[in-house]
């Protein structure tokens, strides 16, 4: 009984002896464990108010501002083509030359009819004079005065009749130079020497588009001209007076470099489209813009006070399809709102309700953060007209730090318009 009562004592103390070690162990370890989790980190944007411009993309072909398609006035055949096909051609420049032969025998012969003519005036002005004395004197009777004044009346009128044939062969002789009538770039010849061309025929002869200034047609929804008008009806939005400044896109995604102006909006709405007309001039001194060219243009409808842009990935749609985005308090916790969203401009929305001057809206990080969780703010700010921005750490969560990083980053801060 006593070996079996020492036993026992000594595998009691070795148990005691681990129990103590192994607590000492998770000691050690709990001491190495951080007293409390680290708050997460967002990137916030402050907003400002503004007024904010507001643009409309359109759709449009751009077209030559005159066009000229070239047709013979006078039956003929082709003698020679002067022009460079593809060039520049000014106004009165000779495109064609017609073998003019027939129609300088037909001048010849206008001027001979009306020599002939004027021949015949003389003698009849001189009988109706003398007729006219001696009439005066009953020496001839009044019928035979009648005839000699018709004589004379019939002669003035051939030569009137011969002066204008003689400036129609003229006309036509002319016409067998066909000139440019419209300074501009010359297409190819659909006709080459030799071959018979028709007075005012279908075919043109070759066709002049002018490019120094481009034609830019453009079409938009009668809905949104409603809407447009009475936005600008409830001062919701208000106006310039007109439409200031029109923008090109280009089919690459290029802006064009010269600003246009509206020329006229349509005063009518197509029965089969639901479409109004718009045409905008656009300065083509380089010769960028080429009729048939799919564009789209952006025109300043006006703009909108009191108002605010907040960036597209920050906001988001809840289960009620309602746009929502979270925000950083003045507690440093999280908070979400709805939002009055109205339209995108760039890569932001224009939001007109759900937030004030000074609120700090969670740009990136919003999901690793539930609301009412305390965060880290971290500040971005604008760095070029595409939306993105550039982080700028923060050393607390404060609205005033945040001012400080957009004044040290304002002179990379740019509009987004």
């Amino acid at each position: 009984m006593i070996r079996r009562s020492g036993a026992t004592f000594v595998q009691t103390a070795f148990l005691v002896c681990c129990s103590f070690a192994l607590h000492g162990c998770n000691g050690e370890v709990a001491a190495q464990q951080p007293a409390t989790t680290q708050d997460p980190e967002v990137s916030v944007q402050e907003l400002e108010q503004k007024t904010v411009p507001l643009t409309r993309e359109l759709p449009g072909r751009t077209s030559a501002n005159l066009v000229s398609e070239v047709r013979p006035r006078v039956t003929g055949i082709i003698q020679r083509r002067v022009f460079e096909e593809g060039g520049q051609v000014e106004a009165g420049d000779v495109l064609y030359e017609l073998d003019p032969t027939p129609f300088e025998a037909a001048h010849r012969n206008a001027q001979a009819t009306l020599q002939r003519a004027e021949g015949a005036v003389p003698s009849a002005r001189a009988r109706f004079e003398r007729y006219e004395r001696l009439s005066a004197n009953n020496a001839v009777s009044r019928q035979e005065l009648d005839i000699a004044r018709t004589q004379l009346l019939q002669a003035e009128a051939d030569v009137a009749a011969a002066t204008a044939a003689l400036e129609t062969a003229r006309i036509e002789l002319d016409y067998t130079k066909i000139v440019a009538p419209i300074s501009g770039r010359v297409d190819g010849s659909t006709v080459t020497q030799g071959a018979l061309v028709t007075r005012d025929q279908a075919q043109p002869l070759t066709v002049i588009r002018q490019h120094d200034v481009i034609n830019v047609d453009l079409v938009r929804s009668s809905a949104s001209l409603l809407a447009l008008n009475k936005a600008l009806a409830s001062n919701s939005i208000r106006s310039n007076g007109e439409y200031v400044t029109v923008e090109l896109k280009l089919e690459d995604g290029s802006r064009y470099p010269h600003p246009g102006k509206l020329q006229y909006l349509g005063s009518a709405v197509s029965q089969s489209t639901g479409m109004v007309s718009l045409r905008a001039v656009f300065p083509n001194p380089d010769g960028l813009l080429m009729p048939g060219m799919y564009v789209r243009a952006l025109i300043e409808e006006g703009f909108i006070e009191n108002s605010f842009l907040v960036p597209q990935r920050a906001v988001s749609r809840n289960p009620r399809g309602q746009a929502v985005a979270r925000f950083v308090g003045d507690d440093a916790k999280i908070e979400e709102r709805v939002l009055t969203v109205d339209r995108s401009i760039g890569n932001n929305w224009l939001v007109t309700g759900g937030v004030a001057e000074g609120d700090r809206v969670v740009v990136e990080g919003s999901q690793r953060t539930r609301v009412g969780q305390n965060v880290r703010a971290k500040a971005v700010v604008v760095e070029d007209d595409t939306g993105e921005v550039r982080g700028v750490e923060e050393a607390s969560a404060s609205r005033e730090s945040i001012r400080n990083a957009k004044a040290h980053a304002g002179s990379r801060t740019v509009s987004l318009q």
